[in-house]
């Protein structure tokens, strides 16, 4: 009987975390985002620069990481991952990373320029625009926490936005958090945890936007 059961936790623990080794790579976005346009004016994303802190074997898995050795590895590759594969223990694994191409300088320019327009602005690439925002990404990371029957999917967003207007300078901070509970460490499950937290983040947006009155 008790081997039965080690057998089934087992089982259990390997269909829960699915293929760990090597890299996954995740396609993210977020729910088609509407709000009521009460701005206007061209806006030019000038700067989205990657302030993410990795550590080579941080305590949390929350704490950004790579499968490998941290002073070897280049900050283009860092641009581009997302979070860390983990065993049935706990124990990470291999990297989880955006498809070719795509960067978290590229995800949350994509993200800001659709929460801009949707109130209203114009986003361009005239570097000449009225408008200016500038962008240090603080936080762009999801884990999981293994668990017997279930794998609990976490994602969290923050970062620091400078919006320069004819009116003057303003910085503030949005943030995005996103949870997804599920079978499998699929794709799938990953994706669903970021766009919860990218809808998050153009919800947060949107209120800072307003109470700054932008």
């Amino acid at each position: 009987m008790k081997l039965h059961f080690a057998l089934g936790v087992v089982l259990a623990s390997a269909l829960l975390t699915g293929c760990v080794t090597g890299t996954r790579n995740v396609d993210i976005a977020p729910s088609k985002y509407t709000n009521d346009k009460t701005a206007s004016g061209q806006v030019y994303i000038a700067v989205v620069e990657d302030k993410r802190a990795f550590e080579a074997k941080p305590a949390s898995p929350s704490t950004p990481s790579v499968n490998g050795d941290l002073a070897k590895t280049s900050k283009d590759k860092l641009a581009t991952l997302i979070g860390r594969q983990r065993n049935g223990y706990g124990m990470a694994m291999g990297d989880v990373a955006l498809p070719k191409d795509q960067t978290v300088q590229t995800e949350m320019k994509a993200l800001l320029k659709e929460g801009l327009e949707s109130r209203g602005y114009t986003v361009t690439d005239n570097k000449n625009a009225p408008i200016k925002v500038n962008v240090d990404i603080e936080k762009f990371w999801a884990w999981f926490s293994p668990g017997m029957f279930a794998v609990s999917f976490e994602a969290d967003l923050a970062c620091s936005i400078a919006f320069t207007d004819t009116k003057g300078n303003q910085t503030f901070k949005v943030v995005g958090y996103g949870l997804n509970k599920g079978q499998v460490a699929s794709d799938a499950n990953w994706a669903l945890a970021y766009q919860r937290a990218l809808d998050d983040f153009l919800k947060n947006l949107d209120k800072t936007l307003d109470d700054a009155k932008l």
